[in-house]
């Protein structure tokens, strides 16, 4: 098996190490480059190009979430997943529109992060149900998230513009990521296998040009489908 390439960038070394010597302990995975600031990531992707970035949301040159902007909007990018607290919920927001794939809290065990990686590789994104709920609820009618300049009513629009490219089943499955609904949970509701649900994820997500069904529950919401329907 190809191990899982992967690049740490964070700005204390003593972290560093500690995820160094966490993922060194995985068979999976290869460290290949180590960063302490956002401004070196670009670079450093181009020399080693890894699978996956884990990185931290807090640096005093270029923060985690503009190198995670920068590096999702190039060709080839690599996965991304965020160190974070989850107490700013905006950041996380800003990020998830970025195409971040997952978000691990510093405190989180050490098996736990490792096997975030390996599902971020996979093209798992690592939130669950409860907090894209969570997120989603938070931007309801607070702007979080909302592109520069944009009002709500502007993105409303533009968000049911693009969904409506959408065919009914595809629809349906993208309401139910929304709600933060499993593969598995969508298969049983609308009585198709799972590989059908995949393709249709697929689907969704190459028609409105998204990186993961995490911007995709954040697009259904901007489009104000699930007004009536997060608890």
């Amino acid at each position: 098996m190809t191990p899982i390439r992967l690049l740490l960038v964070d700005d204390d070394p003593l972290v560093r190490a500690g995820l160094s010597l966490m993922m060194g302990g995985a068979d999976d995975i290869e460290i290949v480059g180590e960063a302490a600031d956002g401004t070196e990531v670009e670079d450093l992707v181009d020399r080693t190009l890894p699978d996956v970035v884990l990185m931290d949301v807090r640096m005093p040159g270029m923060d985690g979430l503009t190198a995670t902007e920068r590096l999702r909007g190039r060709a080839r990018a690599p996965q991304v997943v965020l160190l974070t607290t989850f107490h700013a919920d905006e950041q996380v927001l800003r990020a998830l529109r970025a195409g971040a794939s997952g978000f691990v809290l510093k405190d989180t065990p050490p098996a736990e992060i490792v096997d975030a990686v390996r599902r971020v590789a996979a093209g798992d994104p690592v939130l669950s149900p409860a907090v894209t709920r969570r997120l989603i609820r938070h931007a309801t009618g607070t702007g979080a998230g909302a592109a520069a300049g944009a009002g709500p009513g502007d993105r409303r629009a533009r968000a049911r513009e693009r969904v409506a490219a959408l065919n009914e089943r595809e629809r349906e499955v993208a309401l139910r990521i929304g709600r933060g609904l499993a593969n598995a949970q969508i298969a049983a509701e609308l009585f198709v296998s799972v590989a059908t649900v995949k393709a249709h994820v697929s689907r969704v997500l190459t028609k409105l040009a998204l990186n993961n069904r995490v911007q995709i529950a954040l697009l259904v919401h901007d489009a104000g489908l699930l007004e009536d329907d997060v608890p």
